[in-house]
């Protein structure tokens, strides 16, 4: 039997059980039936099945007798029948996912005057089951029922991403990575890469990549027990949706997502507090870079170059800013990298998803070097630093920051390593006090800074306290820095400032920065007395962004205690 054109899986392709080839092919020309753009005549069904005359006829007669077929006398077509709608109706009266998103859906469709929609998995395909349109006689247009491909739009790269690792590998292996337009990603490990991305940042994007000059993007929906059972997504005119326009709507449907997720059962989520300050951002405070990254992380000062790095780790790119000029100049990285390192000798260490690697700036080169989590997938390392005898400390995270997954790892110069404590959510910040007796660790997620018993010669952590505790009301700590005098610089995620903490933890000083989400500080300059602030506007709502237009920017602050040199890595 032929296969169909840009329809359903042929007949053959299918795995029917003894004795139910008659019902199988009456399924089948059901789908047929339901894949052709205009409704089709007895000819037309003969051509695209194979089927005999007879054997159609017999068949179509059928389905008419149980209301699954429409045969039209005025033009001798077939067409679905209503007897299939009832059907549906009853599927949503077990489990109204429909009936959930759709003040969700009419709201959004409103305020972003494009096609919004719902989707979920169907075999290797996405099926769309409800919209709303608002994108006018230009605007992207989808039908109820409409099929599209997995790999290459945002409802399917976000919950592909967003499914079970087993699941994930699986529906890939079934994949057929077709090329729709010449941004369409059809290596299998590329595609990996962005799902991973995707996780992360928590919505997809497509850009041109499913139909061209149509853009995209989608967040997942979840039911009571975690699993993503569908997308919300919103499609239009690329001239209409730039890509930064793409991203702050991204944003807003991760949050319609929760919405529709509670509505269904499932638990309340809040991955957001936007804590709002009403005072205003330290006067001291400048917008080095007004760049607009997704989750800028990472500053390195150089004092060889003066530059500062950094990286854009949900991009994902690598930046090397310079203070003196302005400029910025990005290398764009086919995966996540979280952080630099300074390395002995050329170049840098760089840490990625896939572990710890050598990296060239000059020519984005990487070089793998160790990844001591292997067989972790879904991890990532976020954020690392030397100490002064050269080891390599670093923490990783879960993707979606939803379990305490994370570990802390110790890689020696001869890139043998151990790992030194484990059991964390957000691994974050680390750095060590002058004296080199007391080693700082943040883990986000509870809001905490650990302190250690460090001791320097045999690189061993001992004695894990809590050093600061930030409340969930006030943000929660990020990336540190410890300067010359032995005080913790740490930015607050969504608390609106960096703080000073004093040796024994009490705050010492709060610089008020104008946007919500700082994540990581570095001392620089020649005297290394300009704290450099690095910020994130990703999963920010448009109604933030519009507080905090800087959001993504660098900043800096001239402060009067000086900060101490990087380590560089032997290895």
């Amino acid at each position: 039997m032929p296969r169909p054109a840009d329809g359903p899986s042929g007949l053959e392709d299918r795995d029917v059980p003894t004795g139910a080839a008659a019902l199988a092919k009456g399924l089948y020309l059901l789908e047929v039936i339901g894949d052709f753009e205009t409704p089709p005549r007895f000819k037309d069904l003969q051509t695209r099945t194979g089927l005999s005359k007879g054997t159609l006829a017999r068949m179509l007669n059928t389905l008419v007798l149980f209301r699954l077929v429409r045969h039209e006398e005025s033009d001798a077509t077939y067409r679905l029948g209503h007897r299939l709608f009832e059907l549906a109706h009853r599927v949503w009266e077990n489990f109204d996912l429909r009936g959930a998103a759709a003040p969700v859906l009419d709201r959004l469709a409103e305020d972003m005057s494009e096609t919004v929609a719902i989707c979920s998995i169907d075999g290797e395909e996405i099926l769309y089951i409800d919209h709303r349109s608002r994108g006018g006689a230009f605007g992207f247009r989808i039908e109820v029922g409409r099929r599209a491909p997995l790999h290459c739009t945002a409802g399917g790269k976000v919950l592909l991403a967003f499914a079970a690792p087993h699941e994930q590998r699986a529906l890939l292996d079934r994949l057929q990575l077709t090329r729709y337009s010449d941004r369409t990603i059809t290596d299998r490990d590329a595609l990996v890469a962005e799902l991973a991305l995707t996780r992360a940042r928590g919505y997809a994007v497509s850009i041109s990549e499913h139909v061209p000059g149509v853009s995209s993007a989608a967040a997942p929906i979840f039911d009571h027990t975690g699993k993503a059972i569908a997308a919300i997504s919103v499609h239009g005119p690329s001239e209409r949706m730039p890509t930064d326009t793409v991203h702050i709507w991204g944003r807003d449907l991760m949050a319609a997502g929760r919405q529709v997720s509670g509505n269904v059962g499932a638990a309340p989520m809040n991955i957001n507090s936007y804590v709002r300050t009403d005072l205003v951002a330290d006067p001291g405070v400048q917008c080095v870079l007004p760049w607009g990254a997704h989750l800028a992380e990472g500053p390195l000062w150089v004092p060889e170059e003066k530059r500062l790095y950094w990286v854009d780790i949900l991009a994902p790119s690598v930046h090397r800013f310079d203070p003196a000029t302005g400029d910025n100049r990005e290398v764009v990285m086919p995966g996540l990298v979280s952080a630099l390192l300074p390395r002995q000798g050329k170049g840098f260490v760089a840490l990625a998803q896939n572990g710890v690697s050598a990296f060239d700036f000059e020519t984005g080169a990487m070089s793998p070097l160790v990844n001591p989590e292997a067989d972790i997938a879904d991890n990532r390392f976020n954020d690392g630093r030397c100490d002064r005898r050269g080891r390599l400390w670093a923490g990783t995270m879960p993707l979606d920051a939803t379990k305490p997954a994370g570990s802390l790892y110790v890689v020696n110069p001869d890139l043998t390593w151990r790992r030194a404590d484990t059991g964390f959510s957000v691994a974050n910040g680390l750095d060590w006090s002058p004296d080199d007796r007391t080693f700082y660790f943040v883990d986000s997620a509870p809001g905490r800074i650990y302190a250690y018993d460090f001791d320097i010669d045999d690189g061993a952590i001992s004695n894990r306290r809590i050093f600061a505790e930030v409340p969930a009301a006030s943000g929660r700590p990020d990336g540190l820095a410890v300067d010359s005098e032995g005080f913790v610089w740490c930015a607050i995620w969504d608390g609106w400032c960096v703080r000073r903490y004093a040796p024994d933890g009490s705050i010492d000083r709060e610089i008020r920065v104008p946007v919500p989400r700082p994540t990581s500080v570095a001392f620089g300059g020649d005297d290394l007395r300009t704290l450099y602030i690095t910020t994130a506007r990703v999963r920010l709502p448009s109604r933030v962004l519009a507080e905090a237009p800087f959001s993504g920017g660098l900043f800096g602050i001239t402060v009067p205690v000086a900060g101490l040199p990087a380590t560089k890595f032997p290895g």
